[in-house]
C-alpha cells in the first residue's frame, strides 16, 4: 500500500473518530461537566460573587468543540498513519487490521490509561490553578515512562520470537503490567484535593467519562483505518493469486 493512501485512510479514520468522541462527549462527559458547573457557580454566590452572562453559550462551545475535534482527529489520523508505516512490521497481527487495532490499544494504554491512573481526570469544580504546571509534567512524565514500558516489551518479544506464541504473549503480558505497575508506584501522585463539596460520585463519573470518550476515539480511530487498509489489501491478493 502507497505512502499517501495510507495518510489518506489515517485523515478519514481520525475525522470519524474524532466526531463520535465528539458525539461521546455530547451525551455522556456534556451531563457531568454542567453537573459540576452548578457546583462552581454555587460556590460564586456563597463568595459574594456576582454572574455573568456567557459571551458565548455552553451549547455553543460544545459544538464548536465537535468541530475542533474533527480537525484534530485529522491531524491525529495523519500521525497514526505515519506511525502505522514505520511499525508495522513489527505490530502483531496477520492483517493490517489487526495491526491497527494493536497500534490504537497500544496508543490508548501509553496515552490514555497509563497518565489515568497516574493523574485523574478532574471535573471544572476540582483543581488549583496553581497546580497545573505540575499536573502537566507528571502527565506528560507518564506518557514518556509509558514508551519506555512498550520499548521494553518489544525487545522483549523479539528475545522470544523463537519460542512459542502463546508463552511470549504471555511474558509480554506479565512484563507490560509488572512494568506498568512500578511506573505507577514511581511517579509522583496528583497534587490536587477533592473539595468536601464535590460528591464522589461526580468524580467517578467524570473520569469514566472521559475514559470512555477516549477509548471511543481510540477504538474508532484503528478499527477505521484496519477496515479502510483490508478493502486495500483483497484486490493486491487477488491480483497476486492470478499471476500466480
Amino acid at each position: 500500500m502507497s505512502f499517501s493512501r495510507l495518510l489518506r485512510n489515517g485523515a478519514l479514520a481520525g475525522a470519524t473518530a474524532g466526531l463520535l468522541s465528539a458525539l461521546v462527549m455530547w451525551l455522556h462527559t456534556e451531563p457531568v461537566i454542567r453537573r459540576a458547573l452548578v457546583i462552581e457557580e454555587a460556590r460564586r454566590h456563597l463568595d459574594g460573587g456576582h454572574h455573568h452572562d456567557e459571551i458565548v453559550s455552553r451549547t455553543a462551545q460544545v459544538v464548536f468543540g465537535a468541530g475542533t475535534a474533527a480537525l484534530a482527529g485529522v491531524l491525529f489520523g495523519l500521525v497514526f498513519a505515519v506511525v502505522f508505516a514505520r511499525t508495522r512490521h513489527r505490530l502483531p497481527g496477520v492483517t493490517d487490521h489487526a495491526r491497527a487495532l494493536w497500534l490504537a490499544a497500544f496508543g490508548f494504554g501509553v496515552f490514555v490509561l497509563l497518565p489515568a491512573l497516574a493523574v485523574p481526570a478532574n471535573p471544572p469544580a476540582v483543581g488549583d490553578p496553581g497546580t497545573v504546571t505540575r499536573r502537566t509534567l507528571i502527565y506528560v512524565l507518564a506518557i514518556l515512562v509509558g514508551l519506555l514500558v512498550v520499548g521494553v516489551v518489544a525487545a522483549v518479544d523479539r528475545l522470544l520470537r523463537s519460542r512459542d506464541d502463546a508463552l511470549r504473549r504471555s511474558v509480554d503480558a506479565a512484563v507490560a503490567v509488572g512494568l506498568a505497575a512500578v511506573a505507577l508506584w514511581l511517579l509522583p501522585g496528583t497534587p490536587d484535593t477533592i473539595p468536601a463539596d464535590v460528591p464522589a460520585a461526580l468524580i467517578w463519573d467524570f473520569r469514566v467519562a472521559s475514559l470512555v470518550q477516549l477509548a471511543t476515539m481510540w477504538a474508532v480511530l484503528g478499527t477505521v483505518f484496519g477496515l479502510l487498509s483490508v478493502r486495500r489489501e483483497a484486490p493486491a491478493r487477488e491480483a497476486a493469486l492470478a499471476r500466480t
